[in-house]
């Protein structure tokens, strides 16, 4: 299996399916880069190279003790794009994801970007405080990390739930996407887990936000109950200059059925417009 190992020797796993301009995705948490394989499939066969890698604690990536957090992640990303001297790229961040690219754009600039997709992504900041009322207070995460410590396979078997909306009325529910949910998280080691719900939760991405000097779309599910519209992709938009925003009605958290082949179509004209 190909790998990129990053500054600390941890070994950082990714696919690479197709040819042509580059579009690198990172996935959300607690999941691995298999959650893009659609997406991935779809815009290699039009033409596009797809990679995808699991962040570091997640999926067949190295479980390191240190690194779990926002900056050592973009580095990683950082070190993929380097290692395969990607030009052009079009970063997609999911969830987590978004953080990533965010991040890694704060960080590394966009000499090697062309564009930017942002899903469901938890910039500018998850957590309430004086400066974002709009924030979840402390206790969801600590509930969270909770659930994690105590029993983290039901706790994956149960998030799945409202990650994809199935817990709405009417909803269409797919056991063979909870069930690939629960298969996904189940890889996560879980120090990198809890680790990464403190990344994902406490960082401020605002400054990032604002380098963004490339064409940015953010896109989100307005009934997402993980990663709130209001404080992330209504507030991200005010950010990014010249940024597009699409929000999907009654869109979840979680890319399945209705809500995934709308975005799809979405990514696709973007990445070709």
């Amino acid at each position: 299996m190909p790998y990129v190992t990053s500054a600390d020797g941890t070994e950082i796993f990714y696919k690479d399916w197709g040819s042509g301009q580059p579009v690198v995705f990172s996935h959300g948490w607690p999941l691995n880069a298999d959650a893009w394989d659609n997406q991935m499939r779809l815009v290699a066969d039009r033409g596009f190279r797809a990679i995808a890698h699991d962040r570091r604690g997640h999926g067949r990536s190295g479980q390191s003790w240190e690194g779990n957090e926002m900056n050592t992640y973009a580095d990683d990303l950082a070190g993929l794009l380097d290692r395969l001297d990607l030009r052009e790229a079009v970063l997609v961040g999911h969830s987590t994801g978004g953080g990533e690219v965010t991040r890694y754009i704060g960080r590394h600039g966009t000499s090697r970007v062309a564009k930017a997709v942002l899903l469901g992504a938890v910039p500018p900041l998850m957590l309430k405080n004086d400066a974002n009322p709009d924030g979840l207070p402390i206790e969801v995460f600590d509930g969270i990390r909770a659930g994690v410590e105590a029993d983290r396979s039901q706790f994956y078997k149960d998030l799945a739930v409202p990650f994809y909306g199935y817990n709405r009325p009417g909803a269409k529910v797919s056991q063979g996407v909870i069930d690939a949910f629960w298969l996904w998280s189940m890889q996560v080691g879980v120090k990198g887990a809890l680790d990464c719900i403190r990344a994902f939760s406490e960082t401020d991405f605002t400054e990032d936000l604002k380098r963004f000097d490339v064409p940015t779309l953010i896109a989100h599910g307005d009934d997402d109950q993980i990663v709130p519209l209001v404080a992330s992709a209504l507030a991200s938009v005010e950010l990014v200059k010249g940024a597009t925003l699409k929000v999907y009605e009654g869109g979840p958290h979680g890319l399945a059925g209705d809500f995934e082949r709308e975005f799809n179509d979405d990514l696709l004209c973007f990445l070709t417009q």
